[in-house]
């Protein structure tokens, strides 16, 4: 028994270091469990790494005072649109590349990769322009005051002015996570995570040879990090080591795949704001009911935010799937891929929903000491998490509409789940039914369940399988 464990374990660990090191296996032919293992783990993996930037930046920043990290809070504010904006653009990308990977197509793939990219550095430019020349206004406009603007407005410039390198990051993983080679897309998040954790110390401090910029030194370790990784990416396409070779004649403007990528985008950009936008009205109605409720939100959320971040990786592999099997004639192979990785993402998200179940409070206490807050934060993880085994569901089926090319039917479920369903049952259970912020949280859970349910309905009716792309 000892020995069919070990060699089990042997097995899983070799599975592991195949999917970082890199597969070359047919996502149209292998094993779907073995298929999605390859994709999920090096894409779990490029998830926490993207995480990691703000995060190694407010660690740093914070030692020179709350000026400097409100500036860092209200530029990630105003950046939270270029994030939108990138994503939105990823998913024509991937939708894009792996329909042709499937088809066999590696020139029409790294056509519709190239295209995506001329796309994105125009819309980076214009976005670019207007950031790192009104930087002090637009501090102005989120409410800093006079003593932030003069610390962080050069911050707010370097990091607006120089989103081109955020947005072909997340636009050139996403071409190679559509050609089904994720590795690279992780990997050069380590590059550029490394680069930005050690230099941040050395430009906001200047210990030896290196200048002291204070909060600005951040902006500049950031865009070095993440235009090294960039700059990387640009090789790895151009050799080819990604499945699909760039060459300049991709780069030419070609209006017939710029429209694909435009109407893939453009309703992928907007599927995004609304889900994101749609936590803005929940904040507005928790507000009434004092600074502890949202403080407790905030943390709950932002704890959540962070746990689920894996099932991401597992619904874009989903994506992949859908895209590179349908392209391969194959949409029986590409349904049973879904409903695999969405049993895999209830197994992570039911795990994870237990241990909020159970240790709420002391996950929150590593957050604050103050009783008033820690209640609200207990309140949230436990409540959400009640809609986690749905959610696992729902996140999987979402993103396979969209690597089908089928933008357009998330983005409508998603404006009824979140906005005609879950923002007036929040209101009505916390005020009519006098809840408090406890409505808030049960009307989260609640809209996970929901847009499992909606998006079941209309994954089995189908539509999904004949887009064309």
């Amino acid at each position: 028994m000892q020995e069919v464990d070990l060699t089990r374990s042997r097995r899983v660990w070799a599975t592991v270091r195949e999917a970082v090191r890199g597969s070359s296996i047919d996502y149209t032919t292998a094993p779907i469990g073995r298929a999605i293992v390859m994709l999920a783990i090096p894409m779990v993996m490029e998830m926490a790494m993207e995480s990691i930037f703000a995060v190694a930046d407010v660690f740093w920043v914070a030692h020179l005072g709350a000026d400097a990290v409100a500036t860092v809070g209200l530029t990630e504010s105003m950046l939270t649109m270029v994030y939108t904006l990138a994503m939105g653009l990823s998913i024509g990308a991937t939708a894009l590349v792996a329909r042709r990977v499937g088809e066999k197509d590696l020139d029409g793939a790294a056509r519709a990769a190239a295209q995506s990219i001329v796309l994105g550095i125009l819309v980076a430019l214009a976005i670019g322009a207007i950031g790192a020349s009104q930087g002090p206004n637009l501090l102005g406009l989120m409410g800093a005051s006079p003593s932030v603007i003069a610390t962080g407005s050069r911050f707010t410039r370097v990091m607006l002015g120089g989103n081109v390198t955020v947005v072909l990051l997340f636009l050139i993983n996403a071409a190679f996570r559509g050609a089904g080679n994720a590795a690279i897309a992780m990997r050069v998040l380590w590059l550029g995570n490394i680069i930005n954790i050690l230099l941040g110390p050395c430009l906001i401090f200047g210990p030896g040879p290196f200048p002291a910029l204070g909060v600005t030194g951040a902006a500049i370790a950031t865009n070095i990090g993440r235009g090294t990784a960039v700059l990387c990416q640009i090789f790895v396409l151009a050799r080819g080591y990604g499945r699909i070779r760039v060459g300049r004649r991709d780069l030419r403007l070609d209006l017939a795949i710029m429209s694909r990528v435009l109407r893939l985008s453009g309703s992928g950009t907007l599927q995004i704001l609304i889900g994101t936008a749609s936590y803005v009205g929940l904040v507005r109605i928790l507000s009434t009911f004092g600074s502890a409720a949202l403080a407790g939100y905030t943390i709950g959320i932002r704890i959540i935010v962070f746990a689920i971040l894996p099932s991401f990786g597992i619904s874009n592999a989903a994506a992949t799937m859908v895209g590179q099997n349908l392209g391969a004639k194959q949409p029986d192979r590409a349904e049973r891929a879904v409903w695999t990785a969405a049993f895999y993402n209830m197994l992570f998200l039911g795990s994870v929903g237990v241990v909020f179940l159970l240790f709420a409070r002391v996950i929150t206490s590593a957050f604050t000491s103050d009783p008033a807050v820690e209640q609200f934060a207990v309140a949230c993880l436990r409540t959400v998490s009640l809609g986690f085994v749905f959610y696992a569901y729902g996140m999987v089926l979402t993103q396979s509409f969209n690597g089908a090319g089928d933008t357009w039917t998330p983005t409508m479920i998603n404006l009824f789940v979140f906005w005609l369903w879950e923002i007036p049952l929040a209101w009505l259970l916390s005020h009519q039914f006098r809840l408090g912020a406890l409505g808030v949280f049960v009307a989260l859970a609640v809209a996970y369940s929901t847009l499992a349910v909606v998006s079941a309905i209309f994954f089995k009716r189908g539509r999904w399988r004949t887009m064309k792309v």
